[in-house]
């Protein structure tokens, strides 16, 4: 029981956020993770072959880019990396400190 209730919020956070927006996902590019509580947030337009510092808890990257992207455990891109293909996911849990749009 424990485990199903932060795994519902995080759904829910994650199907709210998808439901408000809808303009955003309308983008040609846009890139979706998951931070505190469970709250979703989404970047419109990522800057390509640049790496950006997530500033807070995040998790469950989503790209709804056209290019690759990849998530790393640490600040600086550094650390474990997942590459996440166009269209898909990183495992829920995945968490991540940093990311670069379309690496070299």
């Amino acid at each position: 029981m424990r485990l199903c209730r932060p795994l519902v919020a995080v759904l829910g956070g994650l199907a709210l956020a998808l439901s408000t927006t809808g303009a955003a996902l309308a983008a040609d590019s846009t890139f979706i993770w998951v931070g505190p509580q469970g709250k979703a947030y989404a970047l419109d337009n990522p800057p390509q072959h640049r790496c950006l510092d997530m500033a807070q808890e995040a998790r469950g990257a989503r790209n709804a880019t056209k290019k690759d992207l990849i998530v790393y455990t640490q600040k600086r891109c550094k650390g474990s990396a997942t590459r996440v293909v166009p269209g898909h996911a990183a495992p829920s849990a995945t968490r991540f400190a940093s990311v670069m749009f379309d690496p070299r």
